[in-house]
């Protein structure tokens, strides 16, 4: 997908935008007789996203000599997104939507196809590298009744993201090249099906494979659900594992707790190639017309699949509830990512982990000691302000070496707190802060490439949507 593609399919969209169909949007139109009808009755997918962001974090090198804390990161960012979908003509419709990350400046380090950047090793990461191209195109078609088949680049959100997501936060999404179809033929009931044979990444690296998906729904009530679900797996390294690629049976997933030259447990090698099957129940109980129960019970089982390697062979597990009343609610949950005796831990490599153990992103992958995550959430509004705050407290599933011989199993808290506020109905501002402090040290000393340092981070971030 090249510049001059881009180009072609900006000019278009441009086109699109100068019809006058836009002049009457009160009244429903009929169903378009031509496809240029279908593309004036279309809809937008356009925003745009300002983004600012400040990290300082503890980073230490690999000798006492070179220790040292990592300079402030500080990233200046625009996402643009700009796309149209026509509306259904002959059952088809049709969608095509850019995007475009403008750096204004270089403090940080970007990690652009998910490698280091040249010469900002003293930096911390933030993913947000500069990057144009095709973000979706797509065809959809409903020929048959209560069923919508997708082909072409998309996003995807299934459930609350946890294992399949766009990673919307991020300035540049994850996209999936493929097909899908969902059907709504049985009542309360949502059955989704895939086949992808590339990803892209928020680090903009497209990787080749067979990604599998099948999650059903059943709609207990307009806000509880039971779902079941399987996806399967088999791509060459999704990021999750770290280490060298020749070095077979010896990569280190997350982070080992062990200095490089010490890195001899076999864990999962690059090839993590997976299958995950789980159920999950859901869902809000209204209780009177002021009080609502919230709970969630959720397990996943994952094991290696298509070659991979052998260790992969962990479960997952949350268990939650709280209350609301009104606007405002409080829960506490406990999720748990098991480890498979240190060697290897359950992973999410396509799931927007961003919203999950703390906002800091110090465990996007899951260390191979696996991790017991205790959360309180809570959330509400004054006004038209939107109020979120969590707080975690990270354990390991399996103790890992700390200083001095000792072993810990603490891997540090966090707070994570935003506000958000809409200016407009097109324009909303928002800001978020996060904060994690580290219990035990993570890794033999204190210059230990796998410590988990302190890390905040701040977030000012517009958006302007079409």
């Amino acid at each position: 997908m090249n510049h001059r593609l881009s180009i072609s399919v900006f000019s278009a969209l441009l086109a699109m935008w100068a019809l006058p169909a836009l002049a009457d949007e009160a009244a429903k139109p009929a169903p378009p007789e031509t496809l240029l009808e279908a593309i004036k009755q279309g809809k937008p997918m356009t925003n745009f996203r300002l983004r600012y962001e400040n990290v300082n974090q503890d980073g230490y090198q690999s000798t006492a000599a070179n220790a040292k804390k990592l300079d402030t990161g500080e990233a200046f960012t625009l996402r643009s997104l700009i796309g149209w979908q026509t509306a259904p003509f002959n059952n088809f419709s049709f969608a095509a939507q850019i995007t475009d990350v403008h750096e204004f400046n270089d403090d940080f380090n970007d990690r652009r196809d998910n490698v280091p950047e040249p010469g900002k090793g003293a930096y911390p990461n933030i993913v947000d590298p500069g990057y144009t191209d095709i973000n979706q195109l797509y065809v959809d078609w409903t020929g048959i009744k209560n069923t919508k088949l997708r082909l072409g680049r998309q996003q995807l959100n299934l459930d609350n993201v946890r294992f399949i997501g766009d990673i919307a936060f991020r300035q540049n999404m994850q996209v999936f090249d493929g097909i899908s179809v969902l059907n709504k033929s049985i009542p309360d009931v949502e059955i989704f099906a895939a086949h992808f044979d590339k990803v892209r990444q928020i680090t903009t690296k497209l990787r080749d494979g067979n990604i599998d998906m099948v999650n059903a729904k059943y709609r207990i009530s307009p806000t509880e659900s039971l779902v079941g679900y399987g996806y399967f797996i088999d791509v060459e390294n999704l990021g999750q594992n770290g280490g060298n690629p020749t070095a077979a049976g010896f990569a280190a997933q997350g982070g080992n707790g062990l200095g490089a030259s010490q890195d001899s447990i076999p864990t999962a090698t690059t090839d993590a190639s997976s299958k995950t099957f789980g159920l999950r129940l859901d869902g809000a109980r209204k209780v009177n017309d002021d009080w609502k129960l919230l709970y969630t019970a959720e397990y996943a089982k994952q094991d290696d699949y298509r070659g991979g390697n052998t260790l992969i062979d962990a479960h997952y597990f949350k268990l939650g509830g709280g209350a609301a009343y009104g606007v405002w609610s409080l829960r506490i949950d406990h999720e748990k990512l098991s480890s498979n005796n240190g060697k290897y831990a359950f992973q999410t490599p396509l799931g927007t982990n961003h919203l999950f153990q703390g906002w800091a992103d110090v465990f996007l992958a899951t260390p191979r000691q696996g991790m017991e995550d205790t959360f309180i959430t809570f959330a509400g509004s004054i006004e038209k302000a939107k109020l979120y705050a969590e707080y975690h407290v990270f354990k390991s599933d399996e103790k890992y070496q700390s200083l001095n011989g000792k072993f810990g199993d603490k891997y540090g808290t966090e707070f994570d707190a935003s506000v958000a506020y809409p200016f407009s109905k097109e324009l909303m501002g928002k800001v978020e802060y996060a904060k994690f402090n580290e219990s035990d040290v993570y890794g033999g000393s204190l210059q230990g490439a796998a410590r988990k340092g302190d890390k905040e981070i701040v977030w000012l971030t517009g958006m302007y949507t079409f």
